[in-house]
């Protein structure tokens, strides 16, 4: 069902936008005038497929910022991450420049993001002033995720590069060029805005539209409010260097105090709960769209869009029965994330795959090649026909970061003991056959203040790894380049089997399972040794290493070019920079 709406709000968004353009050049009035599309909520719905239609082209979240932005962290990593100078590595290894060929186009995804913004912005100008929404709750609701949509385009854009154009009206002569803003222009606009939204929509399962993930409800609103807030009340790199926001209304500790009320009130509504683990990701893999679960929001792809699981999930080198394209795995884990979990963690199967299927068949990859298991053709109700796009959903936002969230900022404010409910909960999904595990874990991190933010530090990465949420995270906390650097440091004792590292085995064994296509591998755990491995009958081993014959660069000394801290946001690409009039540079960013 969902695809067939789609297409249709598409038809509608394009005609919906074709209509604006034409009201804007002349003032003769049609039946698809402003006043009467943003009067009428049948007309207003297409205004919503207008901005997912930029969310979705084949340059813009779809085909190149899901992959590309927030790759090469302690978690996550590109997986071709050793050619260092090709253009796609130097998008993630904190060496890119302003010619970037995978992003120095015209319909790029900064281009797309501001088609976005026109069209919210056009959008919410018409409800605004022709959807009497005191009186309409359609209109109200469609005005509420306007305001929504926008607030993630530029969430993205300000987690991408730092400051840009602020832009909350429709273009203008006099405003078609603007240069960047204050980051904290737009994050003040965007708290005020979602507060708002928050209170134009309704909760998950409250109306018609609100019972898919692929609408946005008050839940999502009051999520994506406490992720902005954490973000302007945390550290970042400005033209002067690594700092705070020194605006007062962003101070750090109001900001805290945004995300525990907002946070609180989507836990006390009872509309969300936690889903286990693995059928957490085989809902999403399986698309069957339903709110009020642990998906929050999801932006939406037709079956012939989209590259989740063609650049995110577990690769398939050939088709099969699983899939007709033969892609996946362009992003994995980290190596060293598999060893950061307990191995009683269920969530380490799921997010960290050693495997590639071949003819059907699971096949050991590499140490230095890991998939992310979340997304997975294998776990799908369908079989992906097109050779180039999935259409699975992205997950933009789920329950668990809600209570972690609420678990950070609550720590903060009031300390550990209050903090914890929140972040247990987390963890004993994670472990639900130990308990015994989680209570003495709590005990231990509700120590004092520091030592629960580092256990909050640390479970965000268990938890959303593959999921591009980390080096945010990591920027603003102001950990990014001390993180990146404690991963260097283990990706060479886990190579070298020194350190934590020292208990593991050169090799891996395995062997096919009795099904014909499962893989059974031996050597992945502490504790495993070659003389086991060799004795138990497996048909076949390899050594399992970082390094390969003929590497100019080691893994390692890949993972990042130059100093990430300088490093912490992509440049404004040189063809908007030649057409913005002189108004665009990126000066102070160190490009």
């Amino acid at each position: 069902m969902k695809k067939i709406i789609n297409i249709l709000f598409i038809i509608t968004g394009i005609a919906f936008i074709s209509s604006c353009k034409d009201t804007l050049e002349a003032p003769t009035k049609s039946s698809l005038d402003e006043s009467v599309i943003f009067s009428t909520p049948s007309l207003a719905e297409g205004a919503i497929a207008g901005v997912i239609q930029s969310f979705a082209e084949t340059n813009s979240y779809r085909g190149r910022f899901l992959v590309y932005y927030g790759i090469n962290t302690d978690a996550e990593v590109y997986n071709s991450l050793k050619s260092v100078d090709d253009d796609k590595a130097r998008l993630s290894n904190y060496n890119t420049n302003v010619n970037n060929s995978q992003m120095n186009t015209n319909d790029n995804v900064w281009a797309k993001l501001y088609e976005g913004i026109e069209r919210a912005n056009l959008a919410i100008r018409g409800l605004r002033t022709y959807g009497h929404v005191e009186s309409n709750p359609q209109l109200a609701q469609i005005l509420g995720e306007m305001l929504t949509l926008r607030a993630v385009v530029y969430s993205d854009l300000v987690k991408a590069w730092g400051d840009v154009p602020a832009r909350f009206e429709p273009v203008t002569s006099a405003t078609a060029y603007l240069p960047r803003s204050d980051r904290d222009v737009i994050y003040k606009q965007l708290l005020v805005d979602l507060d708002s939204a928050a209170n134009l929509l309704p909760w998950p399962n409250e109306t018609s539209t609100t019972t898919s993930v692929e609408r946005v409800n008050k839940a999502f609103a009051k999520g994506m409010r406490a992720r902005i807030a954490l973000a302007a009340g945390g550290y970042g790199q400005r033209p002067d260097g690594i700092r705070l926001s020194n605006d007062p209304d962003l101070a750090r500790e109001k900001m805290y105090t945004i995300a525990k009320n907002e946070c609180l009130d989507i836990i006390q509504s009872g509309k969300l709960h936690l889903l286990g683990f693995e059928e957490l990701f085989k809902t999403l893999n399986q698309e069957t769209g339903k709110a009020g679960l642990e998906s929050m929001w999801e932006i939406p792809f037709s079956e012939g869009r989209g590259r989740v699981i063609f650049d995110l999930g577990v690769k398939h080198t050939t088709t099969d029965k699983y899939t007709g394209q033969a892609k996946g795995g362009t992003n994995g884990p980290n190596p060293i994330m598999f060893y950061e979990y307990d191995k009683d963690d269920v969530r380490r199967d799921v997010t960290c795959v050693p495997y590639e299927w071949t003819s059907g068949v699971q096949v050991p990859t590499n140490l230095n090649k890991w998939y992310f298991g979340k997304y997975r053709y294998e776990w799908m109700s369908r079989r992906v026909t097109s050779t180039n796009d999935d259409g699975l959903n992205w997950l933009y936002m789920r329950y668990a970061d809600v209570l972690l969230m609420a678990a950070e900022a609550i720590n903060e404010l009031d300390g550990p003991t209050a903090a914890a409910p929140y972040l247990k909960q987390v963890r004993d999904r994670a472990f639900p056959n130990n308990p015994e595990k989680v209570a003495q874990y709590m005990s231990e991190v509700t120590a004092d203040k520091p030592t629960f933010f580092n256990a909050i530090v640390n479970e965000r990465a268990l938890e959303f790894t593959g999921e591009m949420l980390r080096k945010s995270d990591l920027i603003r906390w102001n950990l990014l380049s001390a993180k990146l650097n404690e991963a260097k440091t283990k990706l060479q004792q886990l190579e070298n089997r020194q350190g934590q590292y020292a208990d593991l085995p050169a090799k891996i064994y395995y062997k096919t399972a009795a099904d014909g296509e499962t893989v059974q591998i031996y050597g992945l755990n502490h504790g495993d040794t070659d003389a086991q491995g060799a004795s138990l009958g497996y048909t076949s081993n390899k050594s399992w290493k970082l390094s390969s014959d003929g590497d100019v660069v080691t893994y390692w000394d890949a993972l990042f070019r130059r100093n990430p801290d300088t490093q912490q946001y992509w440049p404004i690409w040189q063809t908007f920079l030649d057409s913005s009039n002189g108004m665009l540079n990126n000066n102070g960013y160190n490009f």
